[in-house]
């Protein structure tokens, strides 16, 4: 489903009447004045899957900010927008579809990462917690008897202690701090699967940030099948050559001067891959 169907950058002569308008004032950055005029980019047109493609510093992230900002995309990490960022996604115009996404949510590399802290912080504590428990087990089963035979919790431990293993012991303990036992790559892949629901607009700042080969051919099938079964629309940001390969999508080389759409196999990036590959060949036979 293709929600947002066009989006218009700023020209030149309108960058400059917002410089104009702050003709007063003194800033140390201009962004994101004098990014996409250089490069003759002002109409991007959509389609279900949509992917903007460069090297660092092409205008990528900056272009997904200041789409995601003019329609109001949800988002959990805030962005350095500068003094001029507000008075540009001001003056963009961009056409939407009859029908409405449920939700429009922008997520960038540095939400994936922040959620595999939170992850491995939650382990940390629950491996801590394990430890305490190992020794309270041994503790326990190795216990002479007990002090009281009021203290139910504490004959309740010794009791499990001498007639239950420590693996069991721990675990049962252990029961409401769910430790989570994935490779990074793999918590990754449940955060994409946790925050792409049905019928929206997902705008993607390089998602194939710490995944494997392997599971970026599994983000790719899982945004190919949330296009086709689930109604969503992709906006993305990425240099991988397997989220560059999905179907159908309409990829902008933001390296181009001026930019232009192109064939997955004909970028750049790609094509030093096919190369390296083709010049080895013999090793795979």
């Amino acid at each position: 489903m293709v929600y947002l169907k066009s989006f218009s950058l700023l020209t030149d002569f309108q960058e400059g009447t917002i410089l104009e308008i702050e003709s007063r004032r003194i800033f140390n950055s201009v962004y994101p004045l004098y990014i996409f005029p250089i490069k003759d980019f002002k109409d991007v047109s959509f389609k279900e899957i949509t992917i903007f493609y460069g090297g660092n510093g092409s205008g990528k992230s900056t272009l997904l900010n200041i789409i995601a900002s003019k329609i109001a995309a949800s988002r959990k990490s805030s962005i350095d927008k500068g003094a001029f960022f507000d008075l540009y996604v001001k003056r963009c115009e961009y056409e939407m579809s009859i029908e409405d996404p449920m939700e429009i949510k922008a997520i960038t590399s540095d939400d994936v990462f922040d959620y595999l802290l939170d992850i491995r912080s939650i382990n940390t504590s629950v491996n801590r917690r394990k430890e305490r428990l190992s020794q309270e087990f041994l503790q326990n089963k190795f216990s002479d008897g007990f002090d009281s035979f009021g203290e139910y919790e504490r004959i309740k431990e010794v009791t499990d202690a001498k007639t239950k293993t420590m693996s069991r012991y721990v675990r049962e303990r252990l029961a409401n701090n769910n430790i989570i036992e994935h490779s990074n790559g793999e918590s990754a892949l449940f955060f994409w699967e946790r925050e792409i629901k049905e019928n929206g607009i997902y705008i993607l700042d390089e998602p194939e940030n710490s995944l494997s080969a392997e599971n970026q051919i599994k983000l790719m099938k899982f945004i190919e099948e949330s296009v086709r079964f689930y109604h969503c629309q992709f906006i993305i940001s990425t240099h991988s050559p397997f989220l560059l390969a999905m179907r159908d999508a309409k990829i902008y080389n933001l390296d181009s001067l001026p930019v232009k759409t192109q064939k997955w196999t004909t970028l750049p990036n790609v094509r030093l891959y096919y190369d390296f590959f083709k010049e080895n060949e013999e090793d795979f036979d």
